[in-house]
C-alpha cells in the first residue's frame, strides 16, 4: 500500500487502546508501520536495483525483527531527544512490549502490500518466489477515507464539546476501532468479488481457446471492478470484469498473440533486468524493436498494470533493455531513461 494507508493504519492501532499500555506507543506504531518501505534507498542505484531489491528482505519474515528493532532505536533517540527538553510522557515507555508493538505494525505492513498486485517476498532469502492476494488497489480510496475519517471526526467533535464545555472524555478510540473493523470487512469482501472475477474467466473460452491461467486485479476507482488477465495457449486476453453483473467487456479487451522468440528478446532476458523482471512479472510481455541508429530496444511490460495506461502507452513500470547490433547491453533502465548529465 501507499505510505499514507500505512501511517493512518498505525496510528488507528495506537488510538484503539494500545497506547494505553505505555508510552510511545502510537508514535511507534506509527512508524513501525512504515519503516519497512525505506527499502527506496536502493532508487539510488538505479531504477533496475530498486525493481530487483523493493519489498526485497526489509518484507521479510526474516527481516521483520531487524526493522522493528530499527525503529524502537529511532523512537528512542526522539525519547532521548524530549527528555534532553524537559518533555516527558504521560507513560513510562515500555520497551519490551514498544518492540512487540513494532514487531506487529511490521508484519501488518507486509499483509497489507500483500494484499495488493505488486506482491512481496515474504520467504527471502530461502525462497524468492513473489506472493500476491490482488484484492486492493495500491491506493484504495474506501479505505483511506475510513481511516482518515477515524482519525478527524472524534477530533472535530472533541473541538465542538470543548466549545460548549461539555466534560472531556478519550475521544477517538471507538472511531480506530472502527476503522480496523472496517478493513477487516473489507478484505473479506474484496476476496469474495475477487474469487468470483477469477471463477468468470475460467468459466468461458477467450477466442475459442480455454484458459491456462487466470487473474483478477483491482482497478482504482471502482470496487467493483476488476482487470481480469487470462493465458490460452496462443495468446493473453485483458479485458475488465464485472463480478455484480457477470459481464465480460469483451469489446475494450486486448488481446496479444504470444510473440515468437528472437535471439533479440533472449539476449534482452538474460541481461539483469531482464531476469528481475520475468522473476517478478506474472504476465509478462516482451517486445523488440530496431533502433534507427542501430541495435534494438525491448520492452517488458506486466500486463496486470495494463489498465491504467491509455490506450498504446506501455503499462507502468515497464522496463527496458537497449542492446547494440552484436546483441550487448547498452542501458537498462525502468520506466524511463536516466536524465543525460549536463556537458
Amino acid at each position: 500500500m501507499e505510505p499514507v494507508t500505512h501511517f493512518l493504519t498505525g496510528a488507528c492501532l495506537g488510538r484503539a487502546g494500545l497506547n494505553r499500555k505505555t508510552g510511545l506507543a502510537t508514535l511507534t506504531l506509527v512508524l513501525a508501520s512504515e519503516t519497512p518501505d525505506l527499502d527506496i534507498v536502493t532508487l539510488f542505484g538505479g531504477s533496475v536495483s530498486y525493481l530487483e531489491h523493493h519489498r526485497g528482505i526489509t518484507h521479510t519474515l526474516l527481516g521483520a525483527p531487524f526493522v522493528a528493532a530499527g525503529t524502537l532505536g529511532i523512537v528512542y533517540g526522539i525519547y532521548r531527544l524530549m527528555l534532553s527538553r524537559g518533555r516527558k510522557t504521560k507513560l513510562a515507555p515500555r520497551w519490551p512490549l514498544l518492540f512487540l508493538y513494532a514487531l506487529f505494525a511490521v508484519l501488518l505492513h507486509i499483509f497489507m502490500d500483500f494484499t495488493n498486485s505488486y506482491g512481496v517476498r515474504p520467504l527471502e532469502p530461502f525462497n524468492w518466489k513473489w506472493y500476491s492476494w490482488d484484492i486492493l488497489f495500491i491506493i484504495d480510496p474506501i479505505l483511506l477515507v475510513a481511516l482518515l475519517l477515524a482519525l478527524s471526526v472524534p477530533a472535530l467533535f472533541g473541538l465542538i464539546s470543548e466549545e460548549i464545555g461539555a466534560r472531556k472524555s478519550p475521544r477517538g478510540r471507538g472511531g480506530a476501532i472502527f476503522a480496523l473493523v472496517f478493513f477487516v470487512a473489507l478484505i473479506y469482501l474484496r476476496d469474495f468479488e475477487h474469487r468470483r472475477a477469477v471463477n468468470m474467466l475460467n468459466s468461458v473460452t477467450h477466442s475459442g481457446e480455454d484458459a491456462l491461467r487466470s487473474s483478477a486485479y483491482p482497478t482504482y476507482m471502482n470496487p467493483f471492478e476488476w482487470l481480469g488477465v487470462v493465458e490460452t495457449q496462443n495468446l493473453v486476453k485483458s479485458v475488465v470484469v464485472h463480478p455484480q453483473t457477470g459481464e465480460l467487456e469483451d469489446d475494450t479487451a486486448r488481446i496479444y498473440n504470444k510473440p515468437q522468440e528472437t535471439p533479440v528478446t533472449l539476449a534482452a532476458k538474460k541481461s539483469r533486468l531482464g531476469r528481475v523482471y520475468l522473476d517478478w512479472a506474472q504476465y509478462p510481455r516482451v517486445e523488440e524493436d530496431s533502433l534507427p541508429q542501430g541495435g534494438y530496444k525491448v520492452m517488458f511490460t506486466g500486463l496486470r498494470f495494463a489498465r491504467i495506461s491509455s490506450e498504446g502507452d506501455p503499462p507502468p513500470l515497464a522496463g527496458y533493455v537497449i542492446l547494440d547490433s552484436k546483441l550487448n547491453v547498452v542501458e537498462m533502465y525502468v520506466g524511463g531513461p536516466r536524465p543525460q548529465k549536463p556537458r
